[in-house]
């Protein structure tokens, strides 16, 4: 065999080998990440999931790959933390409320009438306090990236206004899974029903409960108003959703990936607050459009609302931990200008 005869064959011999390498190296699939939420797609959750995946994707350089799932398609967020938890599933957007019974220090973020306006909430979850609040995830299973807003929570129902704390007596309320939420309407007056969300509709289309209390973006996105004939601003609570990631999951990543997906998650939390308070602002006028009869609960009912909760906030505080309560109270007195 010549010279030139064994280098060819040799060359083809490599070329040969190599080839399956080269189809496995553009058969590599890029990270798939399933990113549950509750909302349908076209709400301020959908949205901001799809911010989200194309930031994660242009910063990956196509490597890794959001799948965003809405409408409760993976199960109710309960059934998703579980899943993050088991590394079953990699991420999710949810309500803080419902981790309460997997972090009691998440029961901060229910205090009714805790803040003021967003303003105030921004400052108290973006700093030391909400960061320390969402560190204790960590010891549970879950690694929390970003507070987005979901917002301040209104009360609807199928039966009367409620135009003072007397009106709710006897309303069939459904609330989130949360001890907090289910002590303070009792409390109030109402019979608090705790469902998931995914059933609402369905449980209030069929009269299981009479009304609701979500914030007017949620209201309105999930048709409510098709059901409920009657919106009371009442402002009750300020309500954050969380960005959650499976820590058995997030230990496996690179540092590069795990960049790549906080800031990510800092971009959509920027978008989500602005894209929510905008369709907040329009909301209240998109509902009486569709025929909801809307009323404002007055400061001295909201006070007064306030002064019957004292026992709930003495619940609040010894769940979250005393110098938790004292210092997220100075904080506040801080963000107000008062001290």
């Amino acid at each position: 065999m010549t010279l030139l005869r064994r280098t060819l064959v040799a060359a083809a011999t490599v070329a040969t080998l190599a080839a399956p390498f080269a189809a496995m190296s553009q058969d590599i699939k890029p990270r798939l990440i399933r990113f549950g939420y509750g909302l349908n797609e076209a709400s301020n959750q959908g949205r901001a999931a799809k911010v989200f995946a194309e930031a994660v994707e242009k910063a990956s350089g196509g490597k890794m790959k959001v799948r965003a799932i809405g409408a409760a398609a993976l199960g109710p967020d309960t059934q998703m933390q579980q899943a993050l938890i088991g590394g079953a599933q990699e991420m999710m957007v949810g309500s803080t409320a419902t981790l309460v019974g997997i972090s009691k220090e998440m029961a901060l973020w229910d205090t009714p009438f805790l803040f003021s306006n967003s303003k105030e909430a921004d400052a108290l979850l973006d700093g030391p306090i909400g960061e320390r609040v969402k560190a204790k995830l960590e010891d549970k299973g879950l690694v929390g990236l970003v507070y987005w807003e979901n917002g301040f929570r209104n009360l609807t129902n199928s039966k009367r206004p409620v135009n003072k704390m007397e009106d709710l007596n006897g309303i069939k309320l459904r609330v989130m899974q949360n001890n907090v939420f289910l002590t303070s309407f009792n409390t109030l007056g109402a019979n608090a029903v705790p469902m998931s969300f995914s059933e609402l509709f369905g449980a209030l289309e069929t009269k299981t409960v009479d009304g609701q209390e979500n914030p007017f973006n949620t209201i309105l996105s999930s048709k409510f108003y098709e059901v409920q004939k009657y919106l009371s601003v009442t402002n009750h609570v300020y309500s954050p959703w969380i960005v959650l990631v499976s820590k058995k999951w997030w230990d496996g990543l690179s540092k590069d990936e795990q960049k790549i997906l906080s800031d990510a998650a800092k971009l959509s939390r920027d978008f989500e607050r602005k894209d929510t308070r905008a369709e907040a602002a329009q909301a209240i006028a998109n509902l009486k459009a569709k025929g909801m009869q809307v009323n404002e609960l007055s400061p001295g009912e909201a006070d007064r609302m306030r002064n019957k909760l004292t026992r709930v906030y003495a619940l609040i505080a010894a769940e979250v931990g005393m110098d938790t309560w004292i210092e997220t109270q100075n904080q506040l007195m801080k963000i107000r200008g008062l001290k």
